[in-house]
C-alpha cells in the first residue's frame, strides 16, 4: 500500500493545500492520502484556531478529494504532536505501509530540527512540494527525496488570518465552505 502523509497545523486549509494534496496523490501514485491536522502545534508561535476548528475545516477542504481521508488522531493525542509517532502508528496498524510524507518546502529545510528526523526519514519517503520559489534543492542527510512540481500559489495561512484580521476578504484563497466556517464561528477575528 503507498499511503501518503500530509499533517499540518491547517490554520486554516487554503487551495495551496489542496494543491499540494491532489500533486501527490497523482505524482506518487498514492492508494490512499491521509491527512493529519495537528493537535498542540509545539512548534508554532502565537495563537491558532482551536484543534477542533481546525480539523472541521480540514474535513470541509478536503472532503470529495479523489483518495484522501482526514485523520484526527493527532489532535486527541495528548501534548506535542510528534510526525514520528503517527508514522509509527500506521506502520503498526497497516501491512506493511509504504509511507510517504508530504510536506513543504520550507518544512523540509528545517527537517534536521523536528523531534527524531532521522527516525522519520528511516520509515518514509519525503515528498517535497516544489513551487519554484528557490533554486537549491532540499537535502537531508539519510533520506529518499521525491520532489513534487507545484505551480506558484499566492496562499499562506498566515495572509489569509491577517485578512480575516482586517475585514478582507479570502473567498479566491480557501474553499468555499472553510469560508463559511471561518465567517460563522467568527475565527481569526482577534480581539
Amino acid at each position: 500500500m503507498r499511503l501518503g502523509v500530509y499533517g499540518g497545523a491547517f490554520d486554516p486549509p487554503h487551495n495551496a493545500h489542496l494543491a499540494l494534496a491532489r500533486a501527490a496523490v497523482a505524482q506518487l501514485q498514492l492508494d490512499e492520502l491521509r491527512i493529519f491536522p495537528t493537535g498542540h502545534a509545539y512548534h508554532r508561535a502565537g495563537t491558532v484556531a482551536a484543534a477542533a476548528d481546525r480539523l472541521a475545516m480540514a474535513r470541509l477542504a478536503f472532503e470529495g478529494l479523489d483518495k484522501a481521508t482526514v485523520d484526527d488522531r493527532e489532535t486527541r493525542r495528548p501534548g506535542p504532536t510528534y510526525t514520528v509517532d503517527t508514522l509509527r502508528e500506521l506502520r503498526a496498524e497497516l501491512d506493511k505501509p509504504r509511507l510517504y510524507l508530504v510536506i513543504g518546502e520550507d518544512q523540509a529545510r528545517t527537517f534536521t530540527h523536528w523531534h527524531e528526523w532521522a527516525e522519520i526519514a528511516r520509515m518514509a519517503t519525503l515528498c517535497v512540494a516544489h513551487r519554484g520559489t528557490s533554486a537549491a534543492p532540499v537535502r537531508v542527510p539519510q533520506a529518499k527525496i521525491v520532489t513534487l512540481e507545484l505551480p506558484t500559489m499566492p496562499e499562506s495561512a498566515t495572509d489569509i488570518r491577517a485578512r480575516v484580521k482586517h475585514g478582507e476578504d479570502i473567498a479566491s484563497l480557501v474553499p468555499p465552505p472553510v469560508a463559511g466556517y471561518i465567517a460563522a464561528h467568527h475565527l481569526y477575528r482577534g480581539n
